[in-house]
């Protein structure tokens, strides 16, 4: 008899610690208080993470298997993983423990101490529910200079023959994200995302959450999300039928009040196991077969799943557990209070917080080139922007939390996977968005008390980053610009951003 530890992002009949299941073995699975709060998750998230759990276990007990399922507000819940897995070997006479591999290095180092702490072996399993596994990534990675996903994206779409046509990619190219950059035109119908009504299990555990999380950041209610595979499927169904044919037209562009636009919103269901990354990856290429979508939103579609989510997560366990302290450009900025409570005269920044708040969601481009590019350009912290990421967002695990942020958004590991910083000013958000015309700022006012703080602080960030910027190849361009700025042009750089930084640290409203 063996006990089977289920965490709450292995939701999934086919993960490997379950993989030679046998009738007599006992499944564990447990809501505790270390998992829920070492950081202040999203209340969405908790509550959809507990609902996902409980409806999986559901399904395992309708199965016939033998599972202790131990809820959050049990007085005999220990609080931690370790503690419960204690309990389930006080009670039932197992012989080893069976887990797969965790998502996160804080807890994968935790479980690795476990049979030094447990009177039964403790095997942990590769997660294989990814399409790339972690020794194969290191090979890949293995003495190159450059660990560029493009290049790792080719390798993948050959390995598991994805829109390939005699061994070369259909339409004669890797890539079509140059396609894939439309502004936001007026008159587009979005689409609603995908809704489920809460049932139950739901309500049950989100009374739970409001009682036991009330100072958790983010909006409860409205919940919607799926919490069963059937109702992934569904929500993946819903995507491909209404939203993936312009998904690659539209992905990057912002309209106020559309949070969901035209993007899949599947990530947190791919990242708990209610959905398999391969499967996401067949549905959307079976619709470009079928003439139902065009092949730079397909392309693009499945470039987030077999790229770039496989390659940030092979970055993670490639170069953890250094890469958390990774800020090679030295930020030190504390974040700012309208991070969590959206005050602020910035609107693209408050649109994207709110939504956030509402939603535990925002598409891409508001995390990176609004959210995170404020980031960079402010200078804040690495710990405490990778902190807010991971708790604000619903799909959010440190695995691909941590290389967007430390890597994509803050430029923190100095290059290691991105080529040049993603900073932008101003004049982007408004081209790829509706923002700023209900903005109090100007996006076409450079310096001043109306300019956009985009606009300086863009400049700014160029300026004092020159030692360790220069050199890149491509950023050239911007510090030849630098360069030809007359003195008091760059006095006024430094003033208006010095008189912001102030104001922010003051908990003014900026």
């Amino acid at each position: 008899m063996k006990l089977r530890l289920i965490l709450g992002d292995q939701l999934s009949l086919s993960t490997s610690s379950l993989s030679d299941l046998s009738q007599d073995d006992l499944i564990l699975m447990c809501e505790v208080r270390q998992e829920a709060t070492y950081v202040k998750h999203h209340k969405k998230k908790i509550a959809f993470v507990f609902s996902a759990m409980r409806h999986f276990a559901e399904d395992l007990r309708r199965r016939g298997f033998n599972l202790r399922y131990v809820v959050y507000d049990d007085p005999e819940n220990s609080g931690s993983l370790l503690g419960e897995v204690r309990a389930a070997l006080d009670l039932h006479p197992c012989e080893e423990v069976v887990v797969t591999n965790p998502g996160e290095h804080r807890l994968l180092a935790e479980m690795q101490s476990w049979a030094d702490e447990l009177p039964v072996p403790v095997v942990l399993r590769d997660d294989d529910r990814f399409l790339c596994s972690t020794e194969d990534f290191a090979q890949w990675a293995d003495g190159r200079k450059q660990l560029r996903m493009e290049y790792f994206y080719r390798e993948m779409r050959r390995k598991y023959s994805v829109l390939m046509d005699a061994g070369g990619p259909i339409g004669g190219q890797w890539n079509y994200d140059a396609e894939n950059r439309k502004p936001p035109a007026g008159g587009l119908d979005v689409p609603e995302t995908y809704k489920s009504d809460p049932d139950a299990i739901t309500q049950e555990v989100l009374a739970l959450v409001e009682a036991h999380f009330p100072d958790h950041f983010g909006d409860l209610l409205p919940f919607h999300f799926a919490v069963t595979r059937d109702q992934a499927l569904a929500a993946l169904d819903e995507f491909i039928a209404r939203r993936l044919r312009l998904f690659g037209d539209y992905q990057d562009a912002m309209i106020q009040g559309e949070p969901w636009m035209y993007h899949s919103h599947i990530a947190l269901y791919m990242n708990c196991g209610l959905l398999h990354p391969l499967e996401c990856i067949e549905r959307a290429e079976a619709a470009y077969h079928r003439g139902d979508a065009p092949l730079n939103a397909v392309e693009g579609f499945i470039r987030q799943i077999l790229g770039w989510r496989e390659y940030v997560r092979g970055i993670y366990w490639l170069k953890m557990p250094d890469y958390k302290g990774a800020n090679a450009l030295n930020a030190e900025r504390a974040l700012p209070e309208f991070y969590w409570s959206g005050d602020t005269q910035m609107n693209c920044m408050r649109q994207c917080i709110t939504e956030t708040k509402q939603n535990a969601y925002a598409h891409h481009i508001q995390r990176l080139m609004v959210l995170g590019n404020f980031a960079l350009l402010a200078g804040l912290h690495p710990d405490e922007v990778n902190e807010w990421y991971l708790l604000v967002y619903a799909d959010a695990y440190e695995w691909v939390e941590l290389p967007n942020v430390s890597g994509m958004i803050l430029f923190a590991d100095g290059g290691l996977l991105a080529s040049k910083p993603y900073a932008a000013s101003g004049s982007y958000i408004n081209k790829m968005s509706d923002y700023c015309g209900s903005c109090r700022y100007k996006h076409t006012v450079k310096n001043g008390p109306t300019a956009c703080p985009f606009n300086y602080l863009y400049w700014d960030f160029v300026a004092r980053n020159d030692g360790k910027l220069r050199g890149n190849p491509r950023m050239g361009f911007m510090y030849k610009s630098l360069d030809r700025m007359s003195g008091e042009k760059r006095q006024a750089i430094r003033a208006d951003s010095q008189r912001f930084f102030k104001a922010m640290q003051a908990n003014e409203k900026v």
